[in-house]
């Protein structure tokens, strides 16, 4: 999510088992200060002892906790990384195996709050009328712009049918909003049959990388090619990404041999993660479509496709997040959802900005939605394409 897919998808990856005391030299300076130091925890035991005992009404010692570490996380400044206190690290659990409470929307990182990349059919979003591309500005009166991902996503989700003032902009226009909250399932893969160049093609939708990714879009290209599709369109627009091992598993169902991703990071030893091997489509013809909305993993998979020339990239540049994180559980039972390495498509093209959001993903043919149209043009130009290629 990052999949938080209202989730909200914001981009995570590479779920690990370290534990910080046994590992303080994979945290940053403020970061691994406030955990490790012998100072730093003394001056932390003192101001928690005096809070407990002296401020002026009861103040729970796991609370102070929670935003002494929420704090070392925002002072490094990086929209991607941040704490999951133990009961949203609970919630992001149900939303990586599909299911979560919330309104139904996938949703990248904005400097406005959150921008919305899917709403999701029959969800309590889609009944209020939301779209891609709004922006999701407060929630119950708070202001989302300088939160992290994580922390905009728990003030949105909660216990189903219990509600949420959503403030979103649409064209510099301001509206509110109560949703009532639902259990939401969300699939992963959908796949439509559709005609290019006089052929019977495939339209594959991955709605993001998380756990098992990789097993229904291998079972969906199979089921496409026995129900004789001769094309594939993989259609990632509004994924915001998910496990970077996804991606590499992914990736290998087209590409059978060589590099997919290389990574590089002060505690992560580089490295490059090569397909697979025993493609489910090897030589199948193929486009790939993207837009703003595609991020992380999914800029993995279609910079791996364009830069080994398995297969076009059509539709709007990608998000243009160059960084992953490693997600470490906490003995509160909370995460560290922390940025610890970089990554390069095969080109060694890095899509990001350090922790800033860059250029992304430039497609080889552009092709945009037009607001409050019928027609799907990005999905009819990647059919264009496609038919070309079978030709």
């Amino acid at each position: 999510m990052s999949r938080f897919a209202l989730l909200l998808l914001v981009p995570l990856a590479l779920v690990a088992g370290l534990w910080l005391g046994g590992h303080p030299d994979v945290l940053p300076g403020p970061a691994r200060e406030v955990f490790v130091a012998d100072d730093g925890r003394e001056v932390l035991d003192t101001a928690f002892d005096r809070i407990e005992a002296d401020y002026y009404r009861p103040v729970a010692r796991d609370a102070l906790v929670d935003a002494a570490v929420a704090g070392a996380v925002r002072s490094l400044g990086d929209q991607f990384s941040g704490y999951l206190s133990p009961r949203q690290y609970a919630a992001y659990q149900d939303a990586d195996r599909g299911r979560f409470s919330g309104v139904g929307l996938a949703v990248a990182p904005d400097p406005e709050g959150l921008l919305i990349t899917r709403v999701y059919d029959g969800s309590p979003a889609a009944r209020a009328g939301l779209r891609a591309d709004d922006r999701v500005v407060a929630a119950d009166g708070r202001p989302l712009a300088g939160l992290t991902q994580e922390a905009s996503v728990m003030l949105i989700q909660g216990a189903p049918g219990s509600r949420v003032r959503l403030a979103t902009v649409r064209e510099g226009r301001r509206r509110e909003q109560v949703l009532t909250r639902a259990t939401v399932s969300v699939p992963l893969v959908e796949t439509r049959m559709r005609e290019a160049g006089g052929r019977r093609v495939a339209v594959v939708a991955l709605d993001s990388f998380g756990s098992g990714a990789h097993a229904e879009v291998y079972e969906a290209v199979r089921g496409a090619r026995r129900a004789g599709a001769q094309g594939l369109v993989l259609d990632l627009r509004g994924n915001p990404g998910g496990l970077l091992k996804e991606a590499q598993l992914v990736a290998s169902a087209f590409i059978g041999e060589g590099p997919i991703v290389s990574t590089r990071g002060r505690s992560v030893e580089p490295g490059t993660l090569d397909a697979i091997g025993n493609p489910v489509a090897r030589d199948l013809p193929m486009v790939v479509l993207v837009d703003n909305g595609s991020a992380s993993a999914a800029e993995i998979v279609a910079g791996a496709l364009q830069d080994r020339d398995r297969a076009p990239v059509v539709g709007l540049p990608t998000f243009g997040k160059g960084v992953f994180q490693e997600l470490v559980t906490l003995p509160n039972g909370g995460a560290l959802d922390l940025t610890v390495g970089q990554y390069f498509t095969p080109d060694g093209t890095n899509l990001g900005r350090g922790v800033e959001q860059g250029r992304g993903i430039m497609p080889d043919v552009r092709a945009a939605d037009r607001e409050g149209t019928q027609p799907d043009e990005g999905l009819q130009a990647a059919l264009r394409v496609l038919g070309e290629r079978l030709a």
